[in-house]
């Protein structure tokens, strides 16, 4: 597994990198077979450090965590039991719906636009009454089951994610709704 182990205005040491190797691959290697890197970025608020952990799967799936303490491998502690909770439960997941990947999720190109705010800039109307776009890039769409499209979601903490159903090729979006609940679009099924 490849680790990226990075400081935003910290030095991180060779003992705390070595640290992380050991201690994160060992959570990793317990629940997942091929992980495939992992990026680990300490950083400091305050009086607190701050520790992000996100690990990739060769499943596509994605799985991140995100500790705080006032010590700098306190935080990472308590990263990686966050970590090892979610991976934990994703494999319960796994097993519970007795199905395993056997290739990888296949991921399609898409445009993802960043359109300016109303709140940010007042003349973000152009002549044709479209918004203005800030940025243009591209992102990943994965090809997943509705199962696994929730699960990828807990796992990265998003607050949605875009997908296309495996079972019929449409393009599906999950999300948190207000009410704690997952929310599933199917423009398929609004027959």
């Amino acid at each position: 597994m490849r680790y990226q182990i990075s400081g935003k205005q910290i030095d991180i040491g060779e003992a705390l990198q070595s640290h992380v190797k050991t201690e994160l691959g060992e959570v990793v290697d317990k629940y997942m077979q091929r992980p495939t890197d992992a990026t680990v970025t300490f950083s400091k608020n305050a009086h607190e450090f701050i520790c992000e952990a996100t690990v990739h799967l060769s499943t596509g799936l994605t799985a991140s965590a995100k500790g705080h303490a006032t010590e700098i491998y306190a935080a990472f502690d308590s990263c990686r039991e966050k970590m090892d909770k979610q991976l934990r439960r994703h494999k319960r997941r796994l097993k519970d719906h007795h199905r395993d990947r056997v290739e990888p999720v296949e991921f399609e190109a898409a445009g993802l636009y960043v359109l300016a705010s109303d709140e940010n800039d007042e003349s973000g109307e152009v002549a044709d009454g479209a918004p203005m776009i800030v940025a243009e890039m591209e992102t990943k769409v994965p090809t997943l089951s509705v199962g696994e499209a929730v699960m990828q979601m807990e796992l990265s903490h998003a607050p949605l994610l875009v997908f296309r159903n495996e079972k019929h090729g449409g393009v599906n979006v999950v999300h948190r709704r207000e009410d704690g609940n997952i929310g599933w679009i199917d423009p398929r099924n609004s027959k």
